[in-house]
């Protein structure tokens, strides 16, 4: 990959600088753990390296974001070159997943993290993990969107657009609970994916409701099915990232969707 491919976006840069402030995350102790004495040059080395995990975590947020919004923007402008690009895209996300999961096992068999601090790298290790299936996601949303390209808006896309920027924002929300391991933003941004299945299940059922009307719109559909089935997709991996904040912030093991 090319430096110029591995470079972000003015906007990921914009969203980065915005929710990242000081990389370094303050120290995660717990009463009772073993802690560094405060100059020991171990534990700012720990955190300049968690930093610079961090750091990959909200890039690859950031980036996911932006690709959400330029797969239904492919969609409704029936720019099949520009879903081309959100599908190409993809790999930058892929690569920094790649990079921040080496990053992390090599702070762990370096520095020898302990309780929460253990927790809190694992934890960023799965957010990559599911932000890296997040932009799978809009990259499928990009395909069927270049596959749609050619056919006529099937009453304007039966609120895809609307669906999007939902799914949008709530990944915004979530990587900034993130930031500031803020429990009540996760739960509150996760109680916000109860909206995107409603509007899921009103796009099904308006899109099979067309469907059933002319046998021409099978196909077009069909695929907008498959679109607004990713999207909802996006919302549940939100979810799955508030639950991993609520346990990092209160040690609880709780499903927010039940």
């Amino acid at each position: 990959m090319t430096e110029d491919q591995q470079a972000p976006t003015p906007r990921v840069a914009d969203a980065v600088a915005g929710v990242v402030g000081d990389l370094s995350p303050a120290p995660i102790i717990e009463p009772g753990e073993p802690t560094y004495p405060p100059s020991h040059g171990v534990r700012s080395t720990y955190d300049r390296e968690v930093g610079e995990v961090k750091d990959n975590v909200l890039r690859m947020g950031a980036l996911v974001e932006d690709q959400i919004r330029a797969a239904i923007n492919a969609l409704v402008t029936h720019d099949a070159d520009a879903a081309l690009k959100v599908i190409i895209d993809d790999r930058q996300i892929n690569e920094l997943q790649r990079k921040a999961t080496a990053m992390i096992a090599a702070v762990i068999a370096t520095q020898n993290p302990v309780a929460r601090d253990l927790r809190y790298l694992l934890t960023l290790d799965h957010v990559s993990y599911e932000l890296e299936r997040m932009g799978d996601h809009a990259g499928s949303v990009a395909k069927q969107a270049r596959k749609l390209a050619p056919h006529a808006p099937l009453r304007d896309y039966v609120m895809m657009p609307m669906l999007g920027e939902r799914v949008a924002h709530l990944v915004h929300g979530i990587v900034r609970a993130l930031v500031d391991v803020d429990e009540q933003e996760a739960r509150a941004v996760a109680a916000l994916d109860d909206e995107v299945d409603k509007l899921y299940h009103q796009i099904f059922d308006a899109v099979l409701e067309l469907m059933r009307d002319d046998p021409a719109n099978v196909d077009p559909g069909t695929r907008i099915l498959f679109a607004s089935h990713y999207l909802e997709r996006i919302g549940d991996r939100v979810t799955n990232i508030a639950e991993d904040i609520v346990f990092l912030s209160s040690g609880e093991v709780e499903d927010l969707n039940p």
